[in-house]
């Protein structure tokens, strides 16, 4: 070989290299946001039926008590009937409401990029809790969470591909009144990522101050209505099968605001719901039909999602255990049934009882994503960062969740069996013509970006390769991440002059020099 060939065999070599490396067509990707779901059926079709029937007895003939009475009103005379403190809703109403309702409406992003379509069985991976502290694992301790953990929160998931929507993970301890905390939160996570955004308030009044800021930041009311990019997440119930009288005045307010609303019913087994688990799919499917039904003769197909989210107690104590395997197969129960109904559905799964992103929490949050991922659930919240059974959330556990949930996505993709992945025409090059490996064969090549998916911050290298580079464990990897993101992302969506004009007309408590590098 000449020495003025080598150069450009180099140049071609590199030029395949940057084609290999080069950002792939959301179509091509090996995992992308919006796969289908639901070959995990931990219930038979004979149980889902018996579980139905068991709903629609619990509705027509226990019923919910402390309902409001513009819900009395509504859900009355839409043919329900109310009694000794107790509405009911005959079978017939909760039928034509499931026939009727919204089914396979989007979920905005603030750009559209972050869209998702929750019609059919389509899956996507998301934060939510309401965490009252932030786990420092570098020195094992847990601290109050502030807004500004929120908003960082907020940025490092706008930095992760495989979390496809963010809703509130935290709660804001340095916000003292109700009201700041409200709308705060909500302007910290819509501020801090241009994901879909979910949020929860404890008064209407609050919701109606949040919507007219969110009519600013979508340019009118009317751009707020044909792109609402801000769900409700609302426990409109106190299980068991009682409605929570503040929580559906909110929902009220969301539904005539135009804002999509997660229904939320969230029981814990063995103490305010059945420890039978059985029995709290049935309570929690129930308490959610009665919230679509509420919802729909308030508006009719205004978007709302089934939000059944049982939790476990471990008996011995009575504490939540959300990293149980109890927790994985009752939430994966509970996304079949959402496929039952044919709704947009979301479960909760990822909530270690591990304190720190350890071992065990590797474990807990694997196991119960995966089931929910494979269980026929839309939506999948709480999938990352949390912790204690949801008393903490932590920032570098976002990060090292990200590459979990992108495996688990790669799961639910499967395997693509066709004429050209069946590879006889690879056989035949490399065994019949060829070196009698496929290292360099062009499928492979073809296929290392479009069917492999790699971890970001996970260690796949020999041990001689990872003694060399110093051996780094996954939190130091999760920590140099958490700084690069933290000291060089600050999405830039609501520009400095429409910030200015909100701060000028809403208390909003995030310092401005927070929100820009300095």
């Amino acid at each position: 070989m000449t020495a003025s060939k080598r150069p450009s065999r180099r140049g071609a070599r590199a030029a395949k290299r940057a084609e290999r490396n080069a950002p792939l067509a959301e179509s091509e990707r090996a995992v992308r946001p919006g796969q289908e779901t639901g070959r995990f059926a931990p219930l038979s079709a004979t149980d889902m039926d018996k579980i139905n029937e068991s709903v629609m007895d619990v509705l027509a003939n226990i019923g919910l008590s402390q309902a409001i009475p513009s819900c009395v009103e509504k859900v009355t005379a839409a043919g329900g009937s109310y009694e000794d403190g107790r509405l009911k809703f005959p079978r017939s109403l909760v039928e034509d409401t499931i026939a009727n309702c919204a089914r396979g409406f989007p979920l905005y992003g603030q750009q559209e990029q972050h869209d998702m379509d929750i019609s059919g069985s389509k899956l996507y991976f998301g934060t939510a809790g309401a965490a009252v502290h932030i786990v420092e694992p570098d020195t094992r301790e847990y601290r109050e969470s502030t807004l500004q953990d929120l908003y960082n929160i907020a940025r490092v998931v706008d930095s992760m591909d495989h979390i496809h929507y963010f809703q509130r993970p935290i709660v804001a301890r340095d916000m003292v009144e109700p009201a700041d905390l409200d709308f705060n939160t909500l302007y910290a996570c819509i501020s801090g990522t241009t994901k879909h955004v979910g949020s929860s308030w404890v008064l209407p009044e609050h919701v109606d101050e949040s919507l007219k800021m969110l009519h600013a930041v979508a340019g009118s009311e009317t751009a707020w209505r044909a792109r609402p990019f801000v769900s409700m997440s609302c426990c409109f119930v106190v299980p068991p099968l009682r409605f929570a009288e503040d929580a559906c005045a909110c929902l009220e307010s969301a539904v005539y605001g135009g804002m999509p609303v997660l229904l939320l019913s969230a029981g814990q087994a063995g103490a305010t719901s059945p420890a039978a688990l059985a029995g709290s799919v049935v309570q929690s499917v129930a308490e959610v039909l009665a919230g679509l039904v509420y919802v729909n003769v308030l508006k009719p197909g205004h978007p709302a999602i089934f939000g059944t989210w049982p939790f476990v107690s471990d008996l011995r104590t009575g504490a939540m255990s959300g990293g149980s395997g109890e927790q994985a197969v009752l939430m994966a129960a509970c996304g079949q049934m959402g496929r039952y109904y044919g709704l947009p559905t979301g479960i909760a799964a990822g909530m270690a009882d591990a304190k720190l992103p350890d071992a065990q929490s590797g474990y807990e949050k694997s196991y119960t994503v995966t089931l929910a991922a494979h269980s026929g659930a839309n939506l999948i919240y709480e999938s990352a960062g949390m912790h204690a059974s949801l008393l903490g959330a932590c920032m570098q556990s976002y990060i090292i969740d990200n590459d979990m949930l992108g495996a688990i996505n790669r799961t639910v993709r499967g395997i693509d069996v066709n004429e050209e992945t069946m590879s006889i025409q690879a056989m035949r090059d490399v065994c019949i013509d060829g070196p009698l490996h496929f290292l360099g064969h062009p499928q492979t090549m073809q296929l290392m970006q479009k069917e492999y998916l790699y971890p970001e911050i996970g260690d796949r290298n020999s041990p001689k390769e990872w003694y060399e580079r110093d051996r780094p464990d996954l939190l130091a990897e999760a920590n140099k991440r958490l700084d690069q993101i933290l000291g060089n992302h600050f999405p830039a969506h609501i520009s400095s002059e429409l910030d200015a004009q909100l701060r000028s007309r809403f208390n909003i408590k995030l310092p401005r020099e927070l929100m820009q590098k300095s």
